[in-house]
């Protein structure tokens, strides 16, 4: 505590930020970890692995239109910011892959705000004189199939969110790679080994979510699944936007709903650099605290194997305050058509469930499943129950 104390009143003094990780020098490959560089000194560390295994399987006797699906669907948005979506077409959802804690898709908001209940006539008549800001149409026929662990075609990207690292996936990495799947998962910019540019506008969300089309783009194969957690879900979703015949599903962990991004102006991460590296231990009990269920030695073990909330001050709030991304709205999120399994810690403290639940309604294919034992963190705390339900949504295929 004293040190930190002491390194931040050197950076005031100083005027250099303390603990910024310096551009590295190697790009070479070592123990299944390559450092790419995106951009001209931007260079980040990526763990890729591919397993030795035969080339694609054929299965004979299946038919070409099983695992089709048919997304059609009508979003209207309104001035006052309502959101209207109807489902033309009945997506194909068994079941038996449905979450029972899945809200009801896609409900109308009524006038009185009571599901349900009747409108009266005059409100009606109202409300269809209504001209709409904007109506988008899906419509899109995608086959879904199930990704089995000998497709050579079949890649699994992991994204990590603020603070963390790479190394957040360490149980995921192994358990993909062990059943012969590729898995590729980077360091964000200034997280973990990854190069930490020493300016603010690099860490905004439009230049974090170029790293991601840039190492998407160089790992990419025909089927691609993208999982993230926390602020990583929002450049799955933006990757899932982008490349949407590339994109095979999309797996969110406690990411949030489908809101807008935009920086809070009342948040502790606005504070100068040295003022956060003084309260560094402070904060780094609090994320303790906030992530994991329990508090215990355990939870602080594995919070520093995964070299979780372990970034300079500078790119904590560099990258807290370039949370911006006001694409990024309901409308957005209710315009992929590609399956999303959402997975939520019961006791997460960041993320509300109800989150969560607004997104399940408005993505067109989603399933919801909670984890009653798990928080932030639970990809860590639990990860026998996570890596169980990713890899029953990767083998998932619709009747």
């Amino acid at each position: 505590m004293l040190t930190s104390i002491t390194d931040g009143f050197l950076c005031c003094l100083l005027g250099k930020t303390p603990n910024a990780v310096g551009p590295l020098d190697s790009v070479e490959s070592s123990d299944g970890f390559t450092f790419l560089e995106v951009k001209p000194g931007r260079i980040l560390r990526i763990h890729h692995s591919v397993p030795e295994r035969p080339g694609p399987p054929e299965f004979p006797g299946s038919s070409p239109e099983r695992g089709a699906v048919r997304c059609q669907r009508r979003i209207t948005l309104y001035r006052n910011g309502q959101l209207l979506i109807e489902n033309l077409g009945e997506a194909s959802r068994p079941e038996s892959a449905r979450s029972p804690r899945r809200c009801p898709p896609c409900p109308v908001p009524e006038a009185n705000g009571e599901p349900g209940a009747p409108e009266p006539a005059g409100i009606a008549a109202k409300r269809r004189k209504r001209k709409p800001k904007r109506v988008v149409t899906v419509d899109c026929k995608k086959r879904i199939t199930s990704c089995k662990g000998t497709h050579g075609d079949v890649v699994l990207f992991f994204i990590h969110g603020v603070g963390g690292s790479l190394d957040i996936w360490k149980e995921q990495l192994e358990f993909f790679s062990k059943l012969g799947y590729e898995v590729v998962a980077p360091d964000l910019a200034g997280h973990g080994c990854s190069s930490a540019p020493p300016v603010a506008a690099a860490y905004t969300f439009y230049a974090l979510a170029e790293d991601m089309r840039a190492v998407f783009k160089r790992y990419a194969k025909k089927r691609n699944i993208l999982i993230g957690h926390s602020y990583g879900v929002s450049f799955c979703t933006f990757l899932a936007h982008e490349y949407p015949e590339l994109v095979h599903k999309v797996i969110m962990i406690n990411g949030g709903g489908p809101t807008a991004l935009e920086p809070s102006l009342c948040s502790i991460f606005n504070l100068p650099p040295c003022v956060l590296h003084c309260l560094s231990p402070c904060l780094a009990w609090s994320f303790l605290k906030a992530g994991f269920a329990r508090q215990g030695a355990k939870e602080k073990q594995l919070l520093k194997e995964g070299n979780a909330f372990n970034v300079s001050s500078f790119v904590l709030r560099a990258t807290m305050s370039g949370q911006y991304w006001p694409e990024g709205d309901e409308l957005y999120h209710a315009e992929l058509a590609v399956p999303v399994l959402l997975v939520h810690g019961m006791h997460d403290k960041f993320v509300p469930i109800e989150e969560d639940q607004r997104m399940a309604e408005i993505l067109l294919i989603a399933f919801l499943k909670v984890i009653d034992e798990g928080s932030h963190m639970v990809m860590l705390e639990c990860p026998d129950t996570v890596n169980t339900l990713l890899h029953e949504f990767v083998l998932w295929e619709p009747d």
